[in-house]
């Protein structure tokens, strides 16, 4: 990996910040640990060194949006990973932020995958009231800005609308296409969404949580990019579109459920079928998926895999099942 500008001072600010931290880092007597880059893609770069991570958001990012976010996760404790810095600082024109590190989901043992543990921390944001994370000095709610999971979804579309022709030509496209036409305007990101009064993390999956302190503290939430105010079904939306697609067993998806409703999440019913609440978002969520799903599996010059293939089948259910029924997904 080629060290650019960017990462170079992103590695030098996160090994400074973890020596402010902890001054006996093994890394100061010649030993490890050695810094780690994370990610380094162009939406984010993140680095860790001991004890501190690092991040570069996007370089579209609003300052007073990321700012905002921060303040928030730094509210709420035991919900989020508070971070360190209060405000971001720019690097070569990219905003940074400052993190304890936090033990991840082991993708290697899907067995203990924390599902009550997100579902319980999703819950909590969800019943949280917006007045309760402003600053204390004001009391009054923050100027939040909207959940980015709608408009996370609408990027990728338009992703795919723009490919190479080696993209847009592939025979999955018109599928999804016609799945994403059959949403409504505020899950295509075309007006605003009809809940802005509700916490959410916006962009929900097992990469979004860490357990601080490490290695088996509790859990809690990460990145703060799409927090914001808007439809609380979003955030169980991913779950929900993996169970309906085949791909998230049935107790998985119910040990979530259950404990979604056990802590009093108000996305979905307390008891009952949840899917009327939930069946829009997950459908977008499905979109979304197959539409990154077809740009990677082209630029990668290779066929769609079998987990591909299953989110390309739920779309052309979609596009195709009687108006009247959650199209693709079962009740």
């Amino acid at each position: 990996m080629t060290a650019t500008p960017l990462l170079t001072e992103l590695t030098t600010r996160a090994r400074a910040t973890a020596h402010t931290r902890t001054p006996t880092c093994p890394c100061l007597r010649g030993t490890a640990p050695r810094t780690e880059t994370l990610a380094d893609r162009p939406d984010a770069t993140v680095v860790r060194h001991a004890d501190t991570v690092a991040k570069a958001h996007a370089p579209t990012t609003p300052l007073p949006d990321l700012t905002t976010r921060l303040t928030t996760a730094a509210h709420l404790p035991g919900i989020f990973l508070p971070p360190l810095v209060p405000t971001p600082v720019d690097l070569h024109g990219r905003l940074v932020t400052f993190w304890p590190y936090g033990t991840p989901v082991d993708p290697e043992d899907p067995d203990a995958a924390p599902w009550e543990a997100a579902a319980t921390l999703l819950a909590h944001l969800h019943r949280t009231p917006l007045a309760t994370v402003a600053p204390t000095t004001t009391r009054t709610p923050l100027p939040l800005p909207p959940m980015q999971g709608p408009t996370k979804a609408a990027h990728a579309v338009a992703r795919l609308q723009a490919a190479p022709t080696t993209a847009a030509q592939h025979p999955a496209v018109p599928p999804v296409l016609a799945a994403w036409s059959t949403l409504p305007p505020w899950a295509r990101a075309e007006t605003p969404m009809p809940d802005r009064t509700t916490l959410c993390h916006g962009d929900l999956h097992l990469g979004q949580l860490v357990r601080h302190p490490t290695p088996d503290g509790p859990w809690h939430l990460i990145d703060v990019d799409d927090l914001g105010t808007g439809v609380p079904t979003w955030d169980l939306a991913r779950p929900a579109a993996w169970y309906a697609c085949g791909l998230l067993p049935p107790d998985e998806w119910t040990r979530f459920l259950s404990a979604y409703r056990a802590a009093g999440g108000p996305a979905v019913p307390p008891d009952g079928d949840p899917w009327p609440a939930l069946d829009v978002p997950a459908r977008a969520l499905t979109v979304q998926t197959a539409a990154r799903a077809i740009v990677k599996a082209t630029a990668e010059q290779r066929p769609l895999d079998e987990i591909e293939m299953s989110v390309i089948d739920a779309c052309a259910r979609m596009s195709s099942a009687a108006p009247d029924l959650p199209p693709g997904f079962p009740k």
